[in-house]
Protein backbone atom coordinates (compact mmCIF):
# COMPACT_ATOMS: atom_id res chain seq x y z
CA UNK A 1 0.00 0.00 0.00
CA UNK A 2 2.40 2.89 -1.02
CA UNK A 3 -0.68 4.53 -2.10
CA UNK A 4 -2.01 1.20 -1.95
CA UNK A 5 -0.17 -0.20 -5.25
CA UNK A 6 -2.65 -1.68 -7.85
CA UNK A 7 -1.62 -3.66 -10.65
CA UNK A 8 -4.13 -6.50 -11.74
CA UNK A 9 -2.47 -10.11 -11.43
CA UNK A 10 -3.46 -13.20 -13.50
CA UNK A 11 -5.19 -15.27 -10.72
CA UNK A 12 -3.60 -19.16 -11.09
CA UNK A 13 -5.29 -22.17 -11.37
CA UNK A 14 -6.49 -23.72 -8.56
CA UNK A 15 -4.20 -26.49 -6.77
CA UNK A 16 -1.77 -25.53 -9.27
CA UNK A 17 1.32 -26.18 -6.92
CA UNK A 18 3.74 -25.18 -10.04
CA UNK A 19 2.13 -22.05 -10.67
CA UNK A 20 4.30 -18.65 -9.76
CA UNK A 21 1.85 -17.98 -7.06
CA UNK A 22 2.29 -21.33 -5.76
CA UNK A 23 6.00 -21.15 -5.82
CA UNK A 24 6.22 -17.54 -4.34
CA UNK A 25 4.13 -18.13 -1.45
CA UNK A 26 5.93 -21.74 -0.53
CA UNK A 27 9.50 -20.05 -1.09
CA UNK A 28 8.10 -16.78 1.46
CA UNK A 29 6.60 -18.84 4.14
CA UNK A 30 9.96 -21.18 3.83
CA UNK A 31 11.96 -18.11 4.48
CA UNK A 32 13.35 -16.40 7.74
CA UNK A 33 11.88 -13.83 8.52
CA UNK A 34 8.95 -14.87 6.47
CA UNK A 35 6.99 -12.77 3.41
CA UNK A 36 4.81 -12.43 0.87
CA UNK A 37 4.47 -10.43 -2.30
CA UNK A 38 2.35 -7.43 -1.90
CA UNK A 39 1.35 -8.29 -6.07
CA UNK A 40 -0.94 -11.38 -5.10
CA UNK A 41 -3.05 -8.71 -2.61
CA UNK A 42 -5.20 -7.85 -5.69
CA UNK A 43 -7.39 -11.00 -6.71
CA UNK A 44 -10.86 -10.26 -6.77
CA UNK A 45 -11.62 -9.64 -3.04
CA UNK A 46 -8.29 -7.69 -2.48
CA UNK A 47 -9.09 -4.94 -5.31
CA UNK A 48 -12.88 -4.84 -4.22
CA UNK A 49 -11.09 -3.97 -0.35
CA UNK A 50 -8.42 -1.53 -1.89
CA UNK A 51 -11.31 0.59 -3.63
CA UNK A 52 -12.82 0.63 -0.22
CA UNK A 53 -9.43 1.33 1.11
CA UNK A 54 -9.09 4.49 -1.54
CA UNK A 55 -12.28 5.80 0.42
CA UNK A 56 -11.24 5.80 4.27
CA UNK A 57 -11.26 9.45 5.93
CA UNK A 58 -7.82 8.12 7.50
CA UNK A 59 -6.44 7.07 3.68
CA UNK A 60 -5.15 10.43 2.55
CA UNK A 61 -2.84 9.20 -0.40
CA UNK A 62 -5.52 8.47 -3.30
CA UNK A 63 -7.56 11.47 -2.60
CA UNK A 64 -4.50 13.70 -2.35
CA UNK A 65 -2.89 12.62 -5.73
CA UNK A 66 -6.14 12.96 -7.60
CA UNK A 67 -6.35 16.82 -6.03
CA UNK A 68 -2.22 17.83 -6.75
CA UNK A 69 -3.08 16.08 -10.83
CA UNK A 70 -6.52 17.78 -11.01
CA UNK A 71 -5.21 21.25 -9.83
CA UNK A 72 -1.66 21.36 -11.89
CA UNK A 73 -3.60 19.48 -15.17
CA UNK A 74 -2.89 22.88 -16.77
CA UNK A 75 1.13 22.82 -16.08
CA UNK A 76 1.51 19.00 -16.47
CA UNK A 77 -0.57 19.52 -20.42
CA UNK A 78 2.65 22.04 -21.14
CA UNK A 79 5.17 19.37 -20.72
CA UNK A 80 3.36 17.16 -23.48
CA UNK A 81 4.87 17.72 -27.09
CA UNK A 82 2.09 16.92 -30.13
CA UNK A 83 1.08 13.88 -31.15
CA UNK A 84 2.64 12.25 -27.56
CA UNK A 85 1.64 8.79 -26.05
CA UNK A 86 1.39 8.25 -22.86
CA UNK A 87 2.25 5.25 -20.90
CA UNK A 88 1.29 4.03 -17.93
CA UNK A 89 3.12 1.53 -15.68
CA UNK A 90 0.63 -0.74 -13.79
CA UNK A 91 -2.56 1.05 -15.56
CA UNK A 92 -5.07 -0.71 -13.18
CA UNK A 93 -7.86 1.24 -13.03
CA UNK A 94 -7.54 4.81 -15.57
CA UNK A 95 -8.85 7.28 -13.57
CA UNK A 96 -5.95 9.28 -12.98
CA UNK A 97 -4.87 8.69 -16.78
CA UNK A 98 -8.11 10.35 -17.51
CA UNK A 99 -7.25 13.25 -15.81
CA UNK A 100 -4.07 13.91 -18.07
CA UNK A 101 -5.83 12.80 -20.99
CA UNK A 102 -8.51 14.99 -20.83
CA UNK A 103 -5.84 18.52 -19.97
CA UNK A 104 -3.87 17.69 -23.09
CA UNK A 105 -5.18 17.52 -26.24
CA UNK A 106 -1.81 16.67 -27.32
CA UNK A 107 -2.13 12.66 -26.31
CA UNK A 108 -3.05 10.58 -29.37
CA UNK A 109 -2.24 7.63 -28.02
CA UNK A 110 -2.52 5.73 -24.31
CA UNK A 111 -0.35 2.79 -23.46
CA UNK A 112 -1.92 1.23 -20.47
CA UNK A 113 0.69 -1.90 -19.67
CA UNK A 114 -0.43 -4.37 -16.83
CA UNK A 115 -0.33 -7.64 -15.74
CA UNK A 116 -3.86 -8.57 -16.34
CA UNK A 117 -4.97 -8.66 -20.07
CA UNK A 118 -8.58 -8.90 -19.22
CA UNK A 119 -8.46 -5.84 -16.51
CA UNK A 120 -6.60 -4.37 -19.59
CA UNK A 121 -9.26 -4.97 -22.17
CA UNK A 122 -12.22 -3.74 -20.08
CA UNK A 123 -10.26 -0.58 -19.25
CA UNK A 124 -9.43 -0.19 -23.13
CA UNK A 125 -13.20 -0.76 -24.06
CA UNK A 126 -14.19 2.03 -21.81
CA UNK A 127 -11.38 4.35 -22.87
CA UNK A 128 -11.80 3.78 -26.58
CA UNK A 129 -15.99 4.87 -26.00
CA UNK A 130 -15.11 8.10 -23.49
CA UNK A 131 -11.99 9.04 -26.13
CA UNK A 132 -13.21 8.29 -29.45
CA UNK A 133 -10.12 10.16 -30.69
CA UNK A 134 -7.37 8.24 -29.04
CA UNK A 135 -5.91 5.17 -29.83
CA UNK A 136 -5.85 2.97 -27.05
CA UNK A 137 -3.20 0.34 -27.35
CA UNK A 138 -3.14 -1.79 -24.51
CA UNK A 139 0.36 -4.49 -23.80
CA UNK A 140 -0.17 -6.91 -21.28
CA UNK A 141 3.10 -7.23 -19.36
CA UNK A 142 4.89 -7.11 -16.24
CA UNK A 143 6.65 -3.73 -15.87
CA UNK A 144 9.35 -4.89 -14.11
CA UNK A 145 10.52 -6.90 -17.09
CA UNK A 146 11.55 -6.31 -20.68
CA UNK A 147 8.39 -5.59 -23.01
CA UNK A 148 7.83 -3.62 -26.62
CA UNK A 149 6.00 -0.95 -26.87
CA UNK A 150 3.27 -1.17 -29.80
CA UNK A 151 4.56 -0.32 -33.15
CA UNK A 152 2.19 2.55 -33.12
CA UNK A 153 4.33 4.27 -31.13
CA UNK A 154 7.53 4.13 -32.33
CA UNK A 155 7.90 7.67 -33.54
CA UNK A 156 5.94 9.44 -31.12
CA UNK A 157 7.03 10.94 -28.36
CA UNK A 158 6.44 9.42 -24.81
CA UNK A 159 5.25 10.48 -21.80
CA UNK A 160 5.63 7.41 -18.59
CA UNK A 161 3.05 7.52 -16.26
CA UNK A 162 3.64 6.12 -12.55
CA UNK A 163 0.91 7.37 -9.75
CA UNK A 164 -0.27 5.98 -6.85
CA UNK A 165 3.30 6.00 -5.04
CA UNK A 166 3.68 2.23 -6.20
CA UNK A 167 7.36 3.08 -6.26
CA UNK A 168 7.34 2.64 -2.39
CA UNK A 169 6.34 -1.12 -2.68
CA UNK A 170 9.75 -1.48 -4.11
CA UNK A 171 12.96 -2.10 -2.13
CA UNK A 172 15.83 0.55 -2.95
CA UNK A 173 17.37 -1.26 -5.79
CA UNK A 174 14.16 -2.63 -6.88
CA UNK A 175 13.24 0.73 -7.77
CA UNK A 176 16.41 1.44 -9.30
CA UNK A 177 15.60 -1.04 -11.65
CA UNK A 178 12.22 -0.19 -12.03
CA UNK A 179 13.77 3.43 -13.48
CA UNK A 180 16.07 1.74 -15.38
CA UNK A 181 13.78 -0.30 -17.15
CA UNK A 182 11.24 2.31 -17.87
CA UNK A 183 14.12 4.61 -19.58
CA UNK A 184 15.02 1.63 -21.57
CA UNK A 185 11.55 1.15 -22.61
CA UNK A 186 10.59 5.03 -22.81
CA UNK A 187 13.83 6.34 -24.71
CA UNK A 188 15.68 9.08 -24.38
CA UNK A 189 14.06 12.86 -24.46
CA UNK A 190 11.02 10.68 -22.52
CA UNK A 191 9.30 12.78 -19.91
CA UNK A 192 7.92 10.54 -16.59
CA UNK A 193 5.14 11.86 -14.34
CA UNK A 194 5.59 9.90 -10.69
CA UNK A 195 3.51 10.01 -7.77
CA UNK A 196 5.38 9.49 -4.23
CA UNK A 197 3.98 9.80 -0.70
CA UNK A 198 6.21 11.83 1.29
CA UNK A 199 7.36 11.85 4.96
CA UNK A 200 4.69 13.28 7.68
CA UNK A 201 3.80 12.84 10.90
CA UNK A 202 3.88 9.26 12.45
CA UNK A 203 0.00 9.42 13.57
CA UNK A 204 -1.03 10.14 10.13
CA UNK A 205 0.65 7.69 8.56
CA UNK A 206 -0.19 4.90 10.91
CA UNK A 207 -3.73 5.57 10.94
CA UNK A 208 -3.94 5.40 6.93
CA UNK A 209 -3.00 1.48 7.36
CA UNK A 210 -5.15 0.80 10.74
CA UNK A 211 -8.08 2.34 9.74
CA UNK A 212 -10.73 2.54 12.53
CA UNK A 213 -13.63 0.54 10.55
CA UNK A 214 -10.57 -2.40 9.67
CA UNK A 215 -10.82 -2.36 5.95
CA UNK A 216 -7.29 -2.39 5.81
CA UNK A 217 -6.82 -5.31 8.04
CA UNK A 218 -9.18 -7.08 6.03
CA UNK A 219 -7.45 -6.51 2.72
CA UNK A 220 -4.19 -7.78 4.25
CA UNK A 221 -5.88 -11.14 5.81
CA UNK A 222 -7.64 -11.52 2.84
CA UNK A 223 -3.98 -12.48 1.50
CA UNK A 224 -4.51 -15.77 3.20
CA UNK A 225 -8.00 -16.16 2.31
CA UNK A 226 -6.76 -16.67 -1.35
CA UNK A 227 -3.80 -19.09 -0.26
CA UNK A 228 -6.52 -21.38 1.29
CA UNK A 229 -8.60 -21.26 -1.39
CA UNK A 230 -6.26 -21.42 -4.60
CA UNK A 231 -3.48 -23.35 -2.99
CA UNK A 232 -5.83 -25.34 -0.69
CA UNK A 233 -3.98 -24.04 2.44
CA UNK A 234 -6.16 -24.02 6.00
CA UNK A 235 -5.07 -20.73 7.25
CA UNK A 236 -7.26 -20.04 10.45
CA UNK A 237 -7.99 -16.01 9.59
CA UNK A 238 -9.20 -15.80 13.04
CA UNK A 239 -5.65 -16.83 14.40
CA UNK A 240 -3.77 -14.16 12.71
CA UNK A 241 -3.86 -10.45 13.18
CA UNK A 242 -3.20 -7.08 11.39
CA UNK A 243 -0.36 -5.01 12.22
CA UNK A 244 1.16 -1.98 9.86
CA UNK A 245 3.14 0.40 11.62
CA UNK A 246 5.64 3.08 10.78
CA UNK A 247 9.71 2.08 11.25
CA UNK A 248 11.14 5.56 11.20
CA UNK A 249 14.61 4.39 10.76
CA UNK A 250 13.92 3.08 7.22
CA UNK A 251 11.23 5.32 6.21
CA UNK A 252 8.36 3.03 5.46
CA UNK A 253 5.29 1.66 6.57
CA UNK A 254 5.62 -2.19 7.62
CA UNK A 255 2.52 -4.27 6.96
CA UNK A 256 2.46 -7.54 8.94
CA UNK A 257 0.22 -10.72 9.45
CA UNK A 258 0.76 -12.08 13.09
CA UNK A 259 0.20 -15.27 14.54
CA UNK A 260 -1.56 -15.11 17.67
CA UNK A 261 -0.47 -18.61 18.67
CA UNK A 262 2.09 -21.51 18.28
CA UNK A 263 0.42 -23.47 15.19
CA UNK A 264 1.06 -25.36 11.57
CA UNK A 265 -0.70 -24.72 8.39
CA UNK A 266 -0.91 -27.17 5.78
CA UNK A 267 -0.18 -25.93 2.36
CA UNK A 268 0.95 -27.94 -0.79
CA UNK A 269 1.33 -31.14 0.85
CA UNK A 270 3.74 -28.96 3.39
CA UNK A 271 3.50 -27.82 6.68
CA UNK A 272 4.56 -24.25 7.47
CA UNK A 273 5.26 -23.74 11.43
CA UNK A 274 4.23 -20.65 13.53
CA UNK A 275 5.39 -19.49 16.76
CA UNK A 276 3.18 -17.09 18.46
CA UNK A 277 3.52 -13.18 17.66
CA UNK A 278 5.86 -14.62 14.80
CA UNK A 279 5.13 -12.33 11.68
CA UNK A 280 4.32 -12.86 7.91
CA UNK A 281 5.89 -9.14 6.44
CA UNK A 282 3.57 -8.67 3.53
CA UNK A 283 4.39 -5.39 2.37
CA UNK A 284 6.47 -2.29 2.89
CA UNK A 285 5.42 1.50 1.49
CA UNK A 286 8.35 3.87 1.72
CA UNK A 287 7.92 7.40 2.15
CA UNK A 288 10.42 9.85 0.86
CA UNK A 289 11.59 13.45 0.76
CA UNK A 290 10.90 15.89 -2.29
CA UNK A 291 14.59 16.52 -2.50
CA UNK A 292 15.36 12.68 -1.54
CA UNK A 293 13.19 11.14 -4.26
CA UNK A 294 15.02 13.82 -6.99
CA UNK A 295 18.22 12.79 -6.05
CA UNK A 296 17.36 9.47 -6.71
CA UNK A 297 15.94 9.68 -9.77
CA UNK A 298 18.74 11.77 -11.31
CA UNK A 299 21.15 8.56 -9.82
CA UNK A 300 18.77 6.54 -12.24
CA UNK A 301 19.20 9.40 -15.29
CA UNK A 302 16.22 11.44 -14.90
CA UNK A 303 16.44 14.74 -14.71
CA UNK A 304 14.06 16.60 -12.70
CA UNK A 305 11.46 19.12 -14.69
CA UNK A 306 9.17 20.43 -12.03
CA UNK A 307 7.10 19.09 -8.50
CA UNK A 308 3.54 19.38 -7.09
CA UNK A 309 2.52 18.54 -3.93
CA UNK A 310 -0.50 19.48 -1.61
CA UNK A 311 -0.53 22.15 0.87
CA UNK A 312 0.01 19.71 3.95
CA UNK A 313 2.84 18.49 2.26
CA UNK A 314 1.59 15.04 2.83
CA UNK A 315 2.04 14.00 -1.48
CA UNK A 316 3.94 14.96 -4.31
CA UNK A 317 3.91 14.61 -8.22
CA UNK A 318 7.21 14.74 -9.85
CA UNK A 319 8.11 15.06 -13.66
CA UNK A 320 11.64 14.14 -15.07
CA UNK A 321 13.31 13.67 -18.26
CA UNK A 322 15.39 11.47 -19.66
CA UNK A 323 18.00 13.42 -21.42
CA UNK A 324 20.24 10.96 -22.99
CA UNK A 325 21.62 7.43 -22.09
CA UNK A 326 22.72 7.76 -18.81
CA UNK A 327 19.29 6.16 -17.11
CA UNK A 328 20.01 2.90 -19.55
CA UNK A 329 22.67 2.27 -17.82
CA UNK A 330 23.99 0.56 -14.40
CA UNK A 331 23.64 2.92 -11.48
Amino acid sequence: MAALARTAIVIEPPGDTESAFARDVIDGLNATPKWLPPKYFYDAAGSALFEAITRLPEYYPTRTELRILQSSAPQIARLVPANAALVEFGSGATTKARILLRAAATFTAYVPVDISAEFLGEEATRLERDFPRLAVLPVPADFMGPFELPAQVALRPRIGFFPGSTIGNFEPQEAAALFRNVARVLGPGATLIVGIDLVKDEAVLNAAYNDAAGVTAKFNLNLLARINRELAADFDLASFQHRAFYNRERRRIEMHLQSLRSQKVEIARGTIAFRAGETIHTENSYKFTIEGFAAFAQRAGWTPRAVWTDPDGYFSVHAFTLIDEAGLRPI
